[in-house]
């Protein structure tokens, strides 16, 4: 058996948004194991410049190389967009995001589709740019939202008032009459009850982690890389308290985690500077 394969598989996102795709990879991937990385003390994500993205990506990527991962999966939309590519470059890792996956998901299930993300995201058009890859005749709009990420971390998911901030952040793609729309940030499917009771039931979901998962198995196949013996425990690290994530991860996976606190390798200014 390859020693790569029982290496674990690099997850990480700006807090608990990540734990989407862990859940999916959990449940279609039950021999791999998991390293979780969740940067809250720097969170959200979406309203960073790129070249603050591309400095935490790298730091991410540096200490999960030095704890032997064997792929890296970006659970962020945001750092998909501003540091996939560059970061791809860098790391002799395979590397995946979840854009491009939820992008082929969305045109398989309509043509005027919505997107919902964070503002970072949705200013990076990443998402329009790779659906017109696919499909250039889609007709796409994308809608920042800044509130949600916070609001989410907060667990305030069931709050009258996070409601009311949904139904600000719909009512333009709604007027669009989209028939699909996209969770363009890995946190969002954690306010599925919410958007789906304010939806048309006609609108169709994508929730791009289980895309990506899809996308991971297939390059895991590819490399040589799949698992088939028993899976080492999964671990979960962050780099602000370990247990406000703890317990929303209980609340959200329904079993209680371990957190390690994460010291990230500091990097070289010079290093971080965005190529030309």
């Amino acid at each position: 058996m390859n020693k790569l394969q029982r290496l674990r598989i690099g997850v990480f996102d700006s807090g608990v948004g990540g734990l989407t795709v862990w859940r999916e990879l959990r449940r279609r991937l039950p021999q791999e194991s998991i390293l979780y990385f969740g940067d809250t003390a720097r969170l959200p994500y979406g309203d960073r410049s790129a070249s603050e993205i591309l400095q935490f990506v790298r730091e991410i990527l540096t200490w999960m190389q030095g704890e032997g991962v064997k792929m890296a999966i970006f659970a962020c939309n945001t750092s998909s967009a501003l540091a996939l590519n560059i970061a791809r470059r860098e790391f002799a890792l395979p590397c995946l995001g979840v854009i491009l996956p939820g992008a082929r998901a969305a045109v398989q299930q309509g043509c005027r589709i919505g997107v919902l993300a964070t503002p970072a995201t949705a200013a990076s058009d990443a998402y329009r740019q790779a659906i017109h890859e696919i499909a250039p005749h889609v007709a796409v709009w994308q809608v920042g939202c800044p509130e949600f990420v916070p609001l989410i971390e907060q667990n305030r998911v069931h709050d009258p008032y996070t409601r009311q901030v949904a139904q600000r952040y719909l009512q333009p793609l709604l007027a669009q009459r989209i028939d699909t729309l996209v969770y363009g940030c890995t946190h969002y499917p954690h306010l599925a009850r919410v958007l789906r009771s304010l939806l048309p039931a006609t609108v169709r979901l994508i929730d791009p982690a289980q895309s990506v998962v899809t996308a991971a198995e297939r390059e895991l196949e590819l490399l040589g890389l799949k698992n088939t013996k028993p899976p080492l425990p999964d671990r979960f690290g962050v780099s602000g308290d370990p247990q406000t994530f703890a317990q929303f991860a209980q609340q959200w996976l329904g079993r209680a985690v371990t957190v390690e606190t994460v010291r990230l390798p500091a990097i070289a200014p010079a290093y971080l500077e965005l190529p030309d």
